[in-house]
């Protein structure tokens, strides 16, 4: 069990999504360009008393136990500290937790790289200093699996969620190397120029919110989508690998170290 955070804000051309690429020997998609993610651990089995959006959580994930839906949800919010520096939490007003001011960026960094050392866990962090965790603020968007023939395989949970505001992402710099702010457009045109490599699951979610005007338009279309199952096949065509998605109108060819889409043609 994984999941992956597609982090927004409203730009000015487009609203833009938050991206970071792990180190050549970390995760599945090494080196290529993804939204913040990880797999779901036993810390994320955590007592929801401290969490806002509990009951919204269970629902959006009604098909499984109530305390492995929240542990998704719980996950999402922890991997997108850990990876990216954004804490998805209020404090004790009820207001989203601010890292705008020196003293507060300075103190959550020094948790960040406590956790990350693991002198402490995500969990303590936040009961540390009474917050909350907004897990109302992450809205399910898709659920992609990868195909039988990968030797590790993932059943990730994508999320949606607006960047709070005082907060400004920045890669943790022990399992990406790099991140940037990119519109959809943007992101899908230097993976087709090989700029960027764009894992199928990264590019087809780009491709669906590349129409969308504001980050409220997106989050609106996630929270009224039925979200299902997504599996690739893996198909051998002209002596190539092919991804055939679940739409059957878009492939990824294996070229030259790339998944290059294409259009299935009619």
């Amino acid at each position: 069990p994984a999941r992956s955070v597609v982090l927004l804000r409203d730009a000015e051309k487009a609203p833009e999504v938050f991206m970071v690429r792990p180190h050549e020997g970390v995760g599945s998609f090494r080196g290529a360009h993804v939204f913040p993610g990880g797999r779901v651990d036993d810390e994320d089995y955590a007592d929801p008393a401290w969490a806002d959006g509990v009951d919204r959580a269970r629902r959006q994930l009604s098909i499984l136990p109530e305390d492995e839906a929240l542990a998704f949800f719980v996950a999402a919010a922890r991997e997108l500290f850990e990876e990216a520096g954004v804490l998805l939490a209020r404090d004790r007003t009820g207001q989203y937790v601010s890292l705008a001011q020196p003293p507060d960026h300075e103190r959550f960094t020094q948790h960040r790289h406590d956790i990350h050392a693991r002198r402490s866990s995500f969990v303590e962090m936040v009961q540390l200093e009474g917050l909350r965790l907004a897990l109302d603020t992450l809205t399910l968007s898709a659920h992609w699996v990868t195909p039988p023939v990968e030797g590790k395989r993932f059943d990730t949970r994508f999320f949606v969620a607006r960047l709070p505001p005082g907060q400004t992402p920045a890669h943790d710099e022990k399992e990406t190397t790099e991140s940037s702010w990119m519109t959809a457009a943007d992101a899908i045109r230097a993976g087709d120029e090989r700029q960027i490599q764009l894992p199928p699951p990264t590019w087809m979610t780009l491709r669906e919110i590349e129409a969308f005007k504001s980050v409220e338009q997106i989050v609106a279309a996630a929270r009224t989508r039925t979200v299902v199952r997504r599996e690739p096949r893996l198909v051998q065509e002209d002596g190539m690998r092919a991804l055939v998605m679940p739409d059957n109108r878009t492939r990824f060819i294996w070229l030259e170290g790339y998944w290059r889409p294409e259009r299935i043609e009619r």
